[in-house]
């Protein structure tokens, strides 16, 4: 996989990124892509943090507060909220589970030529 990583896989675990992101510290939405970014996802742009964003404050897993910029217009800072917390703590599990069952499968060798059914 190239170092974009390919954008359907990581749409299935941006939620549970970002949530990861602001159980660490409470965060803007341009904050939250240059944080992903420093980890190694450079191709997560706004166009997709921002959706992102909006669809676990509806959901009631982030809230929200406004804070004044000196640059510009108040900017909106997320935190998760208990519920976010809790689909943290699942959604892990249920990452980590199916990455080990993955991995394991993705790490098997391969024969030279695939072996004929019966």
């Amino acid at each position: 996989m190239s170092s974009e990583h390919d954008s359907q896989l990581l749409k299935g675990v941006l939620s549970l990124l970002l949530l990861h992101l602001l159980s660490e510290r409470e965060s803007y939405g341009y904050e939250l892509v240059q944080r992903l970014h420093q980890v190694g996802l450079t191709g997560i742009l706004e166009g997709t943090v921002y959706p992102a964003l909006a669809r676990l404050e509806r959901e009631g897993r982030v809230s929200t507060r406004l804070v004044a910029s000196n640059a510009g217009p108040a900017r909106k800072y997320y935190r998760p909220t208990v519920a976010g917390r809790d689909a943290l703590t699942a959604g892990t599990a249920d990452w980590m589970s199916l990455a080990a069952v993955v991995g394991a499968q993705l790490a098997r060798r391969l024969p030279a030529e695939p072996q004929k059914g019966a």
